[in-house]
């Protein structure tokens, strides 16, 4: 019988829950090959005997693990980890066993050898956008009384010179603190660069990975904004089906089988634009071809906060031990786009050439704004933030959907995304977008560059619609907007 008593700890003072602690902890043993494939899991009620926790605890992390994929209930039988779970390599192609915090790099990357279309908003206007954040719920008041506070100190002035390219050290530590904290990561503030966005570590990544001809992988529908970026390298773009368990990593290998890739794009939470998260099996599935064909995985986990039917999943740097994922995220989705507050995550040496060739574009932050984000997390501020927009954004989801259904279900069908901040909708074949956007006008409507949803030209007659931005009486308002749009394309159909 596996040690369960020896094996998993429980620390009382944390601010994790219980079963996040449990969760996480099985989710390393079932990772690392000690719980293997196949075995079944002894029972809920002895194992809460077993750890001195209410037998809730234990329940709720098993449902966490099968909701991740990590687990499988079968009725009468038990609860066990799948059976084609892959395991993930963590030896050298030698078979020698590699540590977890090697500073070897795990890709090959180019040196530094350096030699949207902008809508005017009307008051009266509703705007389509692919989901951002309410600025009306940004505690703007709080983040002042930060930002004033700092300013006013007697030692102020040795923070207003240049700085370090990577950022401010005091935010750096804090992030390093945090992130390990709650994503599972294992770094220290050298593993870290500040950015004024998640775009600009996507920019600065290309730069290293890519030159003419190199090729990376992404979704074949995909963040708009990173394939242009790549294709401004003059990359080659290949790009693999997404369903709704995320890239097809089938395909993914047999790119790689055939040819050299520099690197994946993933949006590994909730895939952008579709809003699919990428399942366990091809978590596990995509680090180990990164470890066999020696490319780089940029992991841009933009809205990791934001999961409404359990708790978001650790990312794929969390289970990185080949040095081989670029982890990307910001603020900026979180509190409000306004704050340009993001970080890249790598090896060291990779982070170095990024901060150098940041300096070249940008000297550096904004030290005063980076100081009161490090107080802003360091205080518990931005946990409190988070659970708020929450609440709120979860509200909102759940009442876009049901007008969405009520009302529009003729013309458009669609998923309830389980996080996130916009729901990925697809246009009744009849009707296309540039139908749509000109009609939608008349009633004071934009939807907006629905093309970028479509790089690969697929014709999949879908686009992202995000909701967190408007109120409830907003959201009623759009879709009744929306209505009258359809309504009167379904006439002029009728009558064509």
């Amino acid at each position: 019988m596996f040690p369960y008593k020896t094996s998993l700890h429980i620390n009382r003072r944390s601010k994790e829950p219980l079963f996040l602690q449990l969760t996480n902890q099985f989710i390393h043993l079932i990772k690392e090959g000690t719980i293997p494939s196949g075995t079944k899991l002894i029972g809920t009620r002895s194992l809460a005997e077993l750890l001195q926790v209410h037998r809730k605890t234990i329940v709720a992390c098993y449902e966490e693990l099968v909701m991740q994929g990590w687990l499988e209930a079968i009725p009468k039988k038990g609860t066990f980890v799948p059976k084609d779970l892959p395991f993930l390599k963590s030896e050298d192609y030698r078979g020698n066993e590699i540590s977890n915090h090697t500073d070897q790099i795990g890709f090959s990357y180019y040196k530094s050898n350096l030699h949207h279309r902008t809508i005017e908003k009307k008051d009266d206007w509703m705007y389509i956008n692919d989901g951002v954040s309410d600025g009306r719920l940004t505690p703007t008041e709080d983040l002042a009384k930060i930002y004033r506070r700092i300013s006013s100190r007697k030692n102020i002035t040795k923070h207003l010179g240049y700085i370090s390219t990577q950022g401010n050290d005091q935010l750096r530590n804090v992030l390093a603190n945090y992130l390990n904290e709650t994503r599972g990561l294992s770094i220290t503030k050298e593993h870290i660069l500040i950015t004024r966005g998640s775009q600009m570590g996507i920019w600065l990544s290309a730069q290293l990975l890519l030159k003419e001809e190199d090729i990376i992988v992404v979704g074949e529908t995909n963040y708009a904004s990173a394939d242009i970026t790549f294709l401004h390298q003059k990359a080659k773009v290949l790009r693999v089906p997404v369903d709704e368990n995320g890239i097809d990593t089938v395909a993914l290998e047999n790119i790689c089988e055939s040819q050299q890739i520099k690197g994946v794009y993933v949006t590994s939470h909730h895939h952008h634009p579709t809003t699919v998260t990428l399942s366990a099996e091809r978590r596990i599935c995509l680090l180990n071809l990164a470890k066999k064909y020696s490319f780089a995985i940029i992991e841009d986990d933009y809205d990791y906060d934001f999961n409404y039917n359990h708790a978001p999943i650790l990312p794929l740097a969390s289970h990185d031990v080949h040095n081989n994922v670029i982890y990307i995220g910001s603020v900026c989705k979180t509190v409000a786009p306004v704050f340009r507050v993001g970080y890249l995550i790598a090896n060291k040496e990779f982070v170095n050439e990024a901060s150098q060739i940041r300096g070249l574009v940008d000297r550096q932050g904004d030290a005063l704004l980076e100081l009161t984000f490090a107080e802003f997390i360091e205080s518990g501020d931005l946990d409190r933030h988070i659970r708020k927009v929450h609440k709120v954004y979860e509200k909102r989801r759940d009442l876009f959907c049901d007008l969405l259904r009520e009302e529009l279900n003729e013309y458009f069908s669609f998923k309830k995304p389980k996080g996130g901040m916009a729901v990925w909708l697809t246009l009744n074949k009849k009707y296309t977008w540039l139908e749509v956007t000109r009609a939608a006008r008349k009633y004071k409507l934009e939807i907006g560059n629905f093309s970028r949803y479509d790089m690969a030209k697929t014709n999949h007659n879908a686009i992202r619609m995000g909701f967190a931005r408007f109120n409830v009486a907003e959201l009623h308002e759009l879709i009744k907007r929306m209505k009258l749009t359809m309504i009167d394309l379904a006439n002029l159909e009728k009558f064509a």
